[in-house]
């Protein structure tokens, strides 16, 4: 059963008023084909807060633990999420992402692996690299503008899709293409503070 139209629904008519979120660029979102939307992580509620602010469905990476939680196991799967195992090659979950970048679907991802501590933009993984270039997708960056308080603004940005052909043509490296979509976020999060 997927529960995401009336989990977008739920969540936006409390996160939109409590966050006081506003949306920048979603007029650059492309309309269709696929998408791997790459954002910054700077707190739990950042998977809830772009699936809301996207004008597309969004099928989300989320660490394999989470799907281990009794109420989260049957939850994750009928919002879109499916799992990935942290720190090593996950062969299911590779599979999964390009299936879906193929098949014309948005797929967020949090490049940089893991929440930021300090809410500074980290290193980014080759991961995202990697999807974007197999992927048959353009990469839409996303920059969360935090922190998260209660009726102080929160801003989620998105950026102007990156088209990967060029890159794909000269056979850029992941690790290349992963620095590229940092970059594009770290100017959103500048231009956004």
């Amino acid at each position: 059963m997927n529960l995401y139209p009336f989990g977008k629904f739920l969540v936006s008519t409390i996160f939109f008023p409590l966050f006081r979120i506003k949306v920048i660029g979603k007029e650059n979102f492309p309309k269709d084909g696929g998408v791997l939307l790459c954002t910054n992580h700077i707190d739990n509620f950042d998977p809830p807060v772009v699936g809301i602010s996207s004008p597309r469905t969004v099928h989300f990476m989320a660490k394999e633990e989470l799907f281990n939680v009794p109420i989260l196991k049957s939850i994750l799967p009928s919002v879109n999420a499916f799992p990935v195992k942290r720190g090593m090659s996950d062969r299911e979950a590779f599979r999964t992402t390009l299936k879906l970048l193929r098949g014309g679907h948005v797929v967020g991802m949090f490049p940089e692996g893991t929440r930021s501590k300090t809410g500074q933009l980290g290193k980014g993984l080759a991961g995202a690299g990697f999807f974007a270039l197999k992927g048959d997708a353009v990469v839409m960056p996303c920059a969360i503008v935090g922190p998260y308080k209660p009726f102080k603004q929160l801003k989620v940005v998105f950026g102007q899709p990156i088209d990967m052909t060029s890159y794909r043509e000269r056979k850029a490296s992941a690790e290349e293409v992963t620095e590229v979509i940092m970059s594009e976020i770290r100017t959103l999060l500048e231009q956004n503070k």
